[in-house]
């Protein structure tokens, strides 16, 4: 009988063929090891350029959260990390959904109004184009 797990015929989802090869690379102390470190750069790299992204529009956030998701398959912290980052989104999408259209609408705007700073900032500091005295400028000049 062989040390390693079979894959069922006609087995169920990726999700069963991926749980199987991640528990036979387990398995091994050397394979364990191996896939904890990769997994530990991977995720760090994608946190990384997820938190390099947050001041821009974009998905920022959603990256650093997946980075996050990265860890969750070998480490117990960034899984119990990542459930709670999960209930508060819940709960936040939760508390918008029950208001009034009203104050949805003022959040979207108040979100746009701080996207829309964040970028000009941006714009302003890294690249040195001051959109506002250039959009100004030109409204005068018609």
């Amino acid at each position: 009988m062989s040390d390693k797990p079979d894959f069922p015929q006609g087995s169920g989802s990726w999700r069963d063929r991926a749980r199987i090869a991640h528990q036979t690379v387990r398995a091994n102390p050397t394979g364990a090891v191996a896939l904890k470190v990769i997994i530990g750069v991977l995720g760090a790299i994608v946190v990384a350029i997820g938190i390099l992204l947050i001041p821009l529009p974009g998905p920022g956030w959603l990256i650093v959260i997946g980075g996050l998701a990265i860890w969750a398959i070998e480490f117990v912290w960034a899984r119990h990390l990542l459930q709670f980052t999960k209930d508060k989104v819940r709960g936040w999408t939760g508390w918008v959904t029950r208001q009034s259209l009203l104050v949805r609408v003022l959040i979207g705007l108040a979100g746009l109004v701080f996207v829309a700073a964040v970028l000009l900032t941006t714009l302003r500091y890294s690249f040195g184009i001051n959109v506002v005295s250039q959009a100004w400028a030109y409204v005068n000049a018609r």
